[in-house]
């Protein structure tokens, strides 16, 4: 990331998640020199990536929307091959 980039010209992070965990999420995200996107779920998430120049992406495993965070990542994996993506659950038992 280059901060000496003004923060419009900045690529962005994309966080989907339900509203409390994205506002901290994106809070910590911004305090570190980001720019953040937001999306409250896989739908909203998947317009957004369309013609934005997002080169990250953190999401929830469970969120409404049409796809949970998982089918989110294999979808963007497939459409945006360059976004690096981080996965992340409150849930205290990991998936099989």
């Amino acid at each position: 990331m280059n901060k000496g980039l003004p923060l419009e010209a900045r690529a962005a992070v994309l966080v989907v998640d339900d509203e409390l965990v994205r506002i901290l999420t994106v809070q910590a995200l911004e305090e570190a020199g980001f720019r953040v996107e937001e999306a409250g779920n896989s739908d909203e998430a998947l317009s957004r990536l369309d013609g934005h120049p997002i080169v990250a992406l953190v999401t929830d495993i469970e969120m409404p929307g049409s796809l949970d965070g998982c089918g989110l990542a294999r979808r963007v994996r497939q459409l945006f091959p360059s976004v690096a993506i981080l996965i992340i659950s409150g849930v205290a038992t990991p998936l099989r």
